[in-house]
């Protein structure tokens, strides 16, 4: 009878213990003789127990399976400990998972910039769509914002959906996973002209959402850049704000819907005057937050007489805060809100319609969707839609072009020719299954939330003031060949479903609890009650 060929051996690197090559079988090695092998070459050899293997981030441990059944292939490495009892072998395998998570949170962030990175370039170049949705720069009226720069708009859409993405770690109370992702979104929004952000409020709003994370964290080693992005805050929402916030107010009829950001403002400026002694700057801070904090508690009575009127708890509560507590006011801004969402979903139905139509005409040389503002102004002369978007789309978009195409009789019948054949070539049309409408909310509003803007009596405002994404459903996307983090970029689009008032709209439970807590201690310093 035939004998069994011997198994392959492979090379496995140690470090640690004993650090050396070891030529094993791997599909015939258990992790038992892997640790008494090392050992018994380990400096006077020692007891096998004490030894500790890792290997990709995972402890291995004793069992049946071979090498090769646990993952270890050729040239692979692992790391050797010398464990002096049982204890320390339980905090090695907890500097493993230690290691392991850390690892995969650095991956985790990376899959996040890369996303961010890749929809922003697709959404802001006009590249063509290849996701169930499409993603927007809105003014605080709704209106589209456009750039003299794509690289500026890129970066915008990059730091808000970034932003986005944060305050869902917030709102999970994940203040050290949401503090990286902020600071990437800072990265972004710093590529863009600061002329522009001067004029938003979405950046102060991150530098406070930053230093919010420092408190919740309790890290009073960032004190000191902690002041400094305080100082930031305060001199960005001056400036997007105007001073007093009357360009703010202006914009918002006349509401307070800001006061809770201020609230949180004065607070954490007080925190900090009052870790750095300056005990006079934090009592002035709390007790101006105090105030703030009060006038932010909704009534009993304004409560219960919204509700009474059909509105349900919580939207009757956050319109009384965003009102200053005026009933009459805040049963306008109800109105105005679910007029808005009645006008964003018959925009909705326009805009998926009009990217069903988009995407009939194919893509440009260069990948690219056909411009449908230049398609319109074009199509308004009298020319046929579908020759204006095959000459935009043969010339890249490029207006001056195809114009020329279109009125130049001889180039005019070449392409209706063109055409003509390309129809008859045809032998199958694409069914495109219509997707209900969806809410097109605002999202990522940091600048001053105010996308779905005031009521039509309020004062006109620039176009740029508050910034945001909208996310608008599309119909299903062609096939694409394009590798992308699809779970990933999911993950951010979903975080943009938010409304223009939301980043004002804040749960001030754990503020006025820091309250209580800083004016207790105040009182203590100072020998009398705030």
């Amino acid at each position: 009878m035939d004998e069994a060929p011997a198994p392959a051996m492979a090379k496995l690197k140690v470090a640690g213990a004993w650090s050396g090559t070891l030529e094993v079988a791997l599909d015939a090695c258990t992790v038992q003789m892997l640790r008494a092998e090392v050992a018994h070459r380990s400096n006077g050899g020692c007891d096998p127990t004490r030894i500790n293997l890792i290997c990709g981030g995972k402890v291995l441990r004793d069992g049946d399976s071979t090498l090769l059944q646990l993952g270890l292939k050729n040239n692979g490495k692992v790391l050797a400990t010398l464990m002096a009892d049982a204890r320390n072998a339980m905090e090695v395998e907890q500097e493993a998972k230690k290691a392991k998570d850390q690892e995969d949170h650095a991956n985790k962030l990376t899959r996040i910039w890369e996303a961010a990175k890749s929809m922003a370039k697709r959404h802001s170049d006009g590249s063509f769509p290849l996701n169930d949705y499409n993603i927007e720069l809105e003014d605080q009226n709704g209106k589209k914002v456009m750039f003299g720069s794509e690289s500026d708009r890129r970066a915008l859409m990059m730091g808000l959906m970034l932003h986005a993405n944060a305050k869902g770690l917030l709102k999970k109370e994940n203040y050290k996973d949401a503090l990286d992702v902020l600071t990437m979104a800072e990265e972004a929004f710093s590529l863009c002209d600061e002329k522009f952000l001067q004029l938003i409020d979405n950046v102060p709003m991150l530098q406070l959402d930053m230093v919010w994370c420092y408190f919740m964290l309790k890290d009073i080693s960032c004190l000191t850049v902690a002041g400094t992005r305080l100082a930031r805050t305060r001199k960005g929402f001056q400036s997007s704000h105007g001073k007093d916030s009357t360009r703010f107010r202006a914009l918002q009829a006349g509401r307070h819907a800001d006061l809770a950001i201020y609230l949180r403002l004065e607070l954490l400026e007080g925190v900090v005057a009052y870790h750095n002694g300056d005990f006079e700057k934090a009592q002035e801070s709390i007790s101006s937050a105090q105030i703030k904090f009060n006038q932010l508690q909704v009534p009993d009575e304004a409560l219960s007489l919204l509700m009474s009127m059909g509105y349900k708890e919580r939207s009757a509560k956050r319109a009384l805060r965003l009102t200053g507590q005026d009933v009459q006011s805040a049963v306008g801004l109800l109105v105005e809100e679910r007029e808005k969402k009645t006008r964003r979903i018959e925009e909705n139905l326009q805009r998926r319609d009009e990217i069903m139509e988009q995407k009939r005409y194919g893509k440009t040389p260069n990948n690219k969707a056909v411009d449908m503002e230049k398609l319109k102004e074009l199509a308004s002369i009298g020319f046929e839609r579908y020759l204006v978007a095959e000459a935009l789309r043969i010339n890249e978009n490029d207006m001056e072009k195809a114009l020329d195409v279109l009125t130049d009789p001889e180039k005019n019948c070449a392409l209706q020719s063109t055409m003509e054949s390309k129809r008859k070539r045809s032998t199958q049309t694409t069914d495109v299954a219509l997707f209900p409408a969806a809410l097109l909310d605002q999202a990522v509003p940091t600048t001053s939330n105010l996308q779905q803007g005031g009521p039509s009596s309020a004062p006109p405002a620039p176009d740029l003031q508050q910034q945001q994404l909208v996310e608008n459903l599309l119909p299903p996307p062609p096939h694409v060949e394009e590798a992308r983090d699809a779970e990933m970029e999911d993950e951010l689009a979903n975080e943009l479903r938010g409304d223009a008032l939301a980043d004002y709209d804040i749960d001030v439970t754990k503020e006025g609890e820091a309250l209580s807590e800083y004016a207790t201690l105040l009182s203590s310093v100072l020998g009398h009650q705030l």
